[in-house]
């Protein structure tokens, strides 16, 4: 079930928001909570119930891991530390096999000449985004910082369904105060509209913007065999705003979703391609990763409290962590070793004292970005050498009417980068009052994308596939 599905849009949403409020205005909270855990399951397993069992196992083991590591357990007896361990192993032990077993087949055939069958696994929906979670869970829980006994609640946590598949990232603390909190346990009509509003822009973002960008970017990498210069470039940018729209649409999504049910989740999503450098970048792009990466990677790796080559070290390690995370491929190795080179090459430069002016500083990380986004959506190395062949050759179109199809191309790119420059993100917005204005433009582009998405099937949002 797509956020930008029908299913979703017009039955699951209402019914979930009128029947929590119902029970709640019935000061049923127990069967309110519950029954938001139900739906967020049921949510999950429309996709696939066989995934129910893999999310309810994760659920219970973290929660009692968690809780003896809280010492909310007395019977256990297990060195903390050990426990901890015992914990993380586990949760990347699950991920690992779901997600990097072929992977692992794939290059032990290619090196040793073997013939080894490959398992050909499902990847369990949202299993990065839920072990990443129930990891910060339990370190946190290590550190003292969480406290919960009841398993609903844990549940609850994980599983509420506008961040379940693709995040944000949350913590503990973000959420649960949230749910517990008296004035959040009525109907707020200021954060039904806001939500509305989000929502709306999110749902235009995704079908308008994204998946047109998205029928452009599918030629580029996957049809064509060979690419021009203006072919090449405009493949790759053409990729890099449909992730941009596609992520950014889903972020807002799942902002307003939640907003329906009082919940404010973090910030995930602040204009990155405004970035002046690639560390500016990291903190405006997936900021609930980025935040996990720093606390529960490069930190417990020594940060920088070691010296700079350890410093360098730990971050490459980090980004190839994090690029590994995204997928299982080499492909994703190294886009994480590129941006782990880019963010070294950062810090050094910034050591030295030197500056350059903002527009140059723009247009290197832009470019460095867009180029370094090749490898993420290439599917095979030939695809990612294709298009980059194309993007530094001297091969120029030669036929008029793919001379007007390129400049059709090229101005709804530039148009795509002055929204991406010149907008203000949700962020902007979660601070402002609604008015009718705000209202009667939600209305307008809600209509719009609903009623363009009637001539197209529903395009999956991108990082539900990591």
């Amino acid at each position: 079930m797509l956020f930008n599905s029908y299913e979703f849009i017009f039955i699951f949403l209402p019914l979930s928001f009128f029947i929590y409020f119902f029970l709640l205005q019935k000061r049923l909270m127990l069967g309110a909570k519950s029954f938001l855990v139900f739906a967020s399951l049921f949510f999950y397993s429309w996709w696939n119930v066989a995934y129910l069992p893999i999310i309810l196992s994760s659920l219970l083991f973290n929660y009692v891991i968690g809780n003896s590591l809280n010492e909310n357990f007395k019977k256990v007896q297990m060195h903390k530390k050990s426990l901890l361990a015992f914990g993380i192993v586990a949760n990347v032990a699950l991920l690992g096999y779901f997600k990097y077993t072929d992977f692992l087949i794939e290059n032990i055939n290619t090196v040793l000449d073997t013939s080894i069958p490959l398992l050909d696994l499902a990847l369990p929906l949202a299993i990065s985004f839920f072990t990443f979670q129930q990891i910060a869970y339990l370190v946190d829980s290590y550190r003292g910082e969480t406290a919960e006994y009841d398993f609903l609640n844990y549940a609850l946590f994980v599983t509420f369904f506008p961040q379940l598949i693709a995040g944000p990232i949350v913590h503990h603390a973000e959420m649960m105060p949230q749910f517990a909190s008296r004035w959040n346990l009525v109907k707020n009509y200021k954060n039904i509209a806001l939500g509305l509003f989000i929502f709306s822009i999110g749902l235009f973002k995704k079908v308008v913007i994204a998946d047109s960008f998205a029928v452009w970017a599918t030629t580029g990498f996957d049809r064509a065999t060979t690419l021009n210069l203006f072919e090449a470039w405009a493949t790759s940018l053409s990729y890099t705003f449909q992730l941009y729209f596609d992520f950014s649409g889903y972020t807002d999504m799942a902002i307003g979703a939640a907003l329906l049910f009082n919940i404010k989740l973090p910030i995930n999503f602040n204009s990155p391609y405004k970035a002046l450098d690639i560390q500016d970048f990291w903190r405006r792009w997936h900021i609930t990763l980025s935040r996990f990466l720093r606390d529960y990677v490069y930190i417990p790796l020594g940060g920088n409290r070691k010296g700079s080559f350890r410093t360098y070290t730990n971050l490459l390690a980090t980004f190839i962590i994090g690029g590994i995370w995204h997928g299982a491929g080499w492909t994703f190795v190294l886009w994480g070793f590129l941006h782990g080179m880019a963010l070294v090459i950062h810090r050094f430069w910034k050591s030295m004292g030197l500056n350059m002016p903002k527009i140059l500083a723009w247009f290197i990380t832009f470019n460095f970005i867009n180029i370094a986004w090749v490898f993420f959506r290439a599917k095979e190395w030939e695809d990612a050498m294709k298009v980059l062949e194309g993007m530094f050759s001297m091969s120029l179109v030669n036929t008029t009417s793919h001379h007007m199809t390129l400049i059709i191309m090229f101005t709804l790119l530039l148009v795509a980068l002055l929204i991406v420059l010149f907008t203000k993100s949700s962020s902007y917005y979660l601070k402002q009052k609604m008015t009718i204005k705000h209202m009667l433009c939600a209305a307008i582009v809600f209509g719009y994308a609903i009623s363009k998405s009637l001539g197209s099937s529903s395009e999956v949002f991108l990082y539900y596939n990591f």
